[in-house]
């Protein structure tokens, strides 16, 4: 009987693979000269019955999603420590709310016999407790930052959530003033930064050139400043979310699409695309806007 030739091959995961391997654009290829292919685990492309993934294909999700989770907690630890350099405040609030809510829970808990049982229940709303101290606290100190800088806006409509569509910088000037532009449930808003005097004819010529587009969308203008009738840039985020929700995403796609045209031929301004620190040289920037 002729003897059929055993072809070896990697049965382990993609983290155990022997080190003479060469990954390529999803596949493995071993080096043995076999020129055995085998198929990737992170495309899933190697399934098992009824096309579930396999073992291997688990086993790299799995890898990736704990790679994942260690950046973060990374990432996490990196915040905490500068917070706590800036903030003084902050270790001391996070450890009282952690343990005033566990006391808390303990006596009320004593009422009842019911100690042990709520005592992990306070721990738990405790470190919840600390870790949103912890955001507010870090929120706070980033946008004090940014706040009365060029680009700060910007920066702050890009990091909201949701199904806003923003576009920054659709006027601006040689100062760095800047109008930019949100579409949303509300409809189109223009948030202005900048001199007050400067970005008040920007935002006119602006809100004009918009209502040719959008007929009755209603279209809200906000300045940013701390003065009267002006939004605080911290303010800026909860400012939009309580404006009532007046189009559907239907109407959102189409009113895109028509401002689309008007910016590409307005151009837009060159304008930086986050906070730009108070003793930035702006001679470069300033010239591009100038060119443009």
């Amino acid at each position: 009987m002729r003897r059929r030739r055993q072809v070896p091959s990697w049965r382990g995961s993609p983290a155990d693979l022997p080190a003479c391997a060469v990954v390529d654009t999803g596949r493995v290829i071993t080096a043995h000269g076999q020129g055995r292919i085998l198929k990737s685990m992170a495309n899933g492309s190697k399934s098992g019955k009824a096309g579930k993934p396999s073992k291997e294909a688990k086993a790299a999700a799995k890898a990736a999603r704990r790679q994942a989770s260690k950046e973060r907690r990374t990432q996490l630890w990196q915040a905490f420590q500068m917070q706590r350099k800036e903030d003084k405040l902050l270790l001391p609030l996070m450890l009282g709310t952690l343990i005033g809510l566990a006391v808390v829970f303990f006596l009320v808990g004593l009422i009842w016999g019911l100690q042990w049982f709520l005592l992990p229940i306070g721990l738990l709303l405790g470190v919840l407790g600390a870790f949103i101290i912890f955001g507010r606290r870090v929120q706070k100190t980033v946008y004090g930052k940014a706040e009365g800088q060029a680009g700060a806006a910007a920066w702050a409509l890009d990091n909201m959530q949701g199904s806003w569509r923003v576009t920054s910088a659709v006027a601006g000037t040689t100062q760095l003033d800047a109008v930019h532009r949100v579409i949303g449930r509300p409809g189109v808003i223009l948030v202005a930064e900048g001199s007050p005097q400067r970005v008040k004819s920007l935002l006119a010529q602006e809100k004009k050139k918009t209502a040719r587009l959008v007929g009755d969308t209603p279209i809200y203008d906000i300045v940013i400043g701390n003065d009267e009738g002006q939004v605080p840039l911290s303010q800026l985020q909860k400012h939009l979310n309580k404006l009532p929700k007046n189009i559907d995403t239907k109407r959102m796609d189409a009113i895109e699409s028509r401002l689309a045209a008007l910016s590409s031929r307005g151009g837009g301004a060159a304008l930086p695309k986050g906070p730009m620190p108070g003793g930035a040289k702006m001679r470069g920037v300033q010239r591009t806007i100038r060119r443009r």
